[in-house]
């Protein structure tokens, strides 16, 4: 297979962690928020599974960019653009909060940290969310700024990632609550650590707002974890899909929403918050969706997948299209992520396709898998 390099430029941010991992072994990029993504190291996607679940990796995910709002107006412009209730939201919790359109597609999943009242952070997906909200701002006239302000985000993931955190940061860190996140001391330098991470592994992301500093906590979460098993690591394939950890882009994009991905609890039609796309919304709910996300289990051993592939019943008929797939070392077979359409996403319910010229059939299951 030829290899074809990613060329760097401006607008193509390397990360502060970039000429470390690539001497750890790195293998592959992607392109994340116009920023190097680590994808990928010179061991196999199911040897890194195994090691994800059983001990601790350190990602460099600076991909993950903060769109700061602060100001008088900041929790008004926040909650105009999230389908979630923020009203009760508490400094010191994250909360996963689906952002739409007036039409109710989704524009982005970004989990958002209160700060303080006045200050808020949207840690995004992978699209242009600043730009989202500094149109609603103008437009609406609130007395906001908005930034993406220099924070480079470390996570430490992996049931391990308790014993090795807690080393470094003491008995405390520990006691932090899914979703919860406080500020904790390295060597003299505070750093926001919340208790979150793109895997169900458990974990913390280290909000790292001081490059000097946080290059020091990569090398020392290196140096003191050799113990734990320690690993540079990336968001990993076969375990985002297993958990139904939803990506922007592959999964979902501004073509769905939020009803159709499966977040009804955090869809909030009957409180008084405004938000865009509320009445579009209230007009799908009472309607209902026309389609809707579901897992499948396919009967192949690999898949390569770079584009969504059609799914057909028996009649030869278009019922869905596959977004994500890989295979699972769990499960013995390819496991996916599909969006099919009304009424065909009972569970139990086989279809077929055709991928790279063969023909094969799965059958469409509940999410997440595991």
């Amino acid at each position: 297979m030829t290899k074809i390099s990613i060329a760097k430029a401006r607008r193509l941010r390397t990360t502060p962690y970039t000429s470390r991992i690539e001497k750890q072994g790195l293998s592959a990029y992607s392109v994340y928020n116009h920023m190097l993504l680590p994808a990928g190291f010179d061991v196999s996607l199911e040897d890194s599974y195994h090691h994800l679940k059983e001990h601790v990796q350190v990602w460099d995910v600076a991909g993950e960019r903060q769109v700061e709002i602060s100001g008088p107006d900041s929790a008004k412009l926040v909650q105009l653009m999230t389908c979630r209730d923020l009203s009760n939201a508490k400094e010191g919790r994250c909360y996963y909060c689906p952002i739409i359109d007036d039409n109710a597609g989704l524009i982005n999943d970004p989990v958002v940290l209160k700060i303080n009242d006045n200050k808020w952070w949207l840690s995004i997906a992978d699209s242009d969310v600043i730009l989202f909200a500094k149109g609603l701002a103008i437009g609406k006239k609130f007395d906001v700024s908005i930034v993406e302000p220099n924070v480079d985000i470390l996570a430490v993931q992996g049931p391990k990632s308790y014993p090795l955190m807690e080393k470094i940061f003491g008995k405390e860190i520990t006691d932090l609550k899914f979703f919860g996140f406080d500020y904790f001391d390295f060597r003299g330098v505070k750093h926001l650590i919340a208790r979150s991470g793109w895997s169900k592994q458990g974990g913390y992301e280290i909000y790292v707002e001081n490059t000097k500093s946080g290059l020091e906590l990569y090398d020392h979460l290196f140096d003191i974890g050799k113990e734990f098993n320690v690993e540079p690591g990336c968001p990993n394939l076969i375990e985002r899909i297993e958990s139904a950890l939803l990506s922007y882009g592959n999964d979902i994009d501004n073509n769905d929403n939020p009803l159709e991905c499966g977040f009804d609890k955090y869809v909030n039609l009957d409180s008084d918050v405004i938000f865009l796309g509320k009445e579009k919304l209230k007009q799908i709910k009472s309607e209902g969706i026309n389609k809707k996300l579901m897992g499948v289990m396919i009967n192949l051993d690999k898949i390569n997948m770079s584009q969504s592939i059609e799914l057909i019943d028996n009649k030869n008929n278009i019922i869905g299209d596959m977004r994500s797939a890989v295979f699972s070392p769990t499960f013995k077979k390819v496991i996916g992520i599909a969006m099919f359409k009304k009424p065909f996403w009972d569970v139990g319910l086989e279809f077929n396709l055709n991928i790279e010229g063969i023909s094969t059939n799965g059958t469409i299951c509940n999410i997440p898998f595991v």
